[in-house]
């Protein structure tokens, strides 16, 4: 939480100093008062805290996020000692400041591969082709399964193709967004991969459409994403207050880009 820090000087009009830290040491030589005024402050815009929402994993939430968390770790081989979704995430925060766009999203699919047995898929695959039916059963097994990975969830109806279907899923606010605050990993460690690994081993197309504003994301079944080239959420800056400090200066998605270009693809 900030402050404005408000040092007397004869009045409060005279000296003022915004926007530091309370616990941060200050000397004024020419105070005649010693007197300090803290007024607390609301965050900045695009800082989220004030909505931050604190989750309360059962156990077989915290089963599923240590079962994804190791995976990815036994894929990259980089091992972290964090527990719980700060573990998960620390483990796709490894991924992300280790490895280009391109080993970025297969890593994330090899460890999805390892975390669901593929003969299952395939099963799931061989009876559910694409239709309306498996559409919207897609996407009520995702929010009554999935709350743990991306928060609470509902299902939404779209038209598809001149009919309606109940074939979307609407994050309410993405827990992993909310978690990295990094336009960048939600793009590349998420959006990408899911989209990629969905289609090819349920044959299900599905474009993920984040709202990087507040938060929330679209799983759209049955529609096909655009190519990362013309998709708007690769467009999309990073936030000011990215996580990952040394990616964060215009647009995570940009410099990881001039990291492929630099390294052998």
């Amino acid at each position: 939480m900030e402050a404005n820090l408000v040092l007397s000087y004869q009045s409060f009009s005279k000296v003022s100093i915004r926007n530091i830290k309370i616990n941060t040491y200050y000397k004024y030589n020419k105070l005649a008062y010693p007197s300090t005024c803290c007024v607390l402050t609301k965050p900045p815009h695009n800082n989220h805290s004030s909505n931050y929402h604190v989750y309360k994993d059962n156990w077989f939430d915290d089963l599923a996020i240590n079962h994804l968390s190791q995976s990815i770790q036994a894929t990259t081989g980089l091992r972290n000692k964090k527990s719980g979704y700060e573990g998960f995430v620390e483990a796709a925060r490894v991924v992300y400041v280790n490895f280009n766009s391109t080993h970025q999203a297969n890593l994330v699919i090899e460890s999805l591969q390892r975390a669901f047995p593929k003969p299952i898929l395939s099963l799931v695959k061989m009876l559910l082709p694409e239709s309306k039916w498996a559409r919207e059963y897609c996407a009520i097994f995702t929010t009554i399964f999935f709350p743990w990975l991306v928060g609470p969830c509902e299902v939404k109806e779209s038209e598809f193709k001149g009919r309606k279907e109940n074939n979307v899923v609407h994050i309410k606010k993405c827990r992993f967004l909310e978690e990295t605050n990094c336009v960048g990993m939600c793009t590349n460690l998420c959006k990408m991969p899911s989209q990629l690994f969905i289609k090819d081993t349920l044959g299900m197309s599905v474009n993920m459409v984040p709202n990087f504003d507040d938060m929330s994301c679209e799983m759209i079944f049955g529609q096909d994403p655009p190519p990362p080239d013309t998709d708007p959420a690769f467009m999309q800056p990073c936030y000011k207050l990215c996580k990952l400090n040394n990616k964060h200066q215009t647009d995570c998605n940009s410099q990881i880009k001039k990291k492929d270009h630099l390294e052998i693809s």
